[in-house]
């Protein structure tokens, strides 16, 4: 059931345009930076979160590292 959840994400953020996964991206910094300083001031206690947050940087990431590839690509073509 997670792997399906964790699909559906990846699917909802291939639907968004550069600009959407951009701004989820900063997002996505921001919300590590703020758990990071709870944790430093021990304000959070649910250390999970931070990792959720990893993972969901690396998916924003990811997607745009495969639109980068298939840009280059697509355009410029194989060897």
């Amino acid at each position: 059931m997670a792997r399906r959840k964790a699909k559906e994400r990846a699917e909802e953020l291939r639907g968004m345009n550069d600009e959407k996964l951009a701004g989820e991206l900063s997002d996505a910094y921001r919300k590590l930076f703020t758990l990071r300083l709870q944790l430093t001031t021990r304000q959070q206690t649910n250390t999970s979160e931070t990792a959720k947050a990893r993972r969901q940087i690396a998916r924003v990431r990811t997607i745009q590292r495969e639109r980068q590839l298939a840009e280059a690509f697509g355009q410029g073509g194989g060897r």
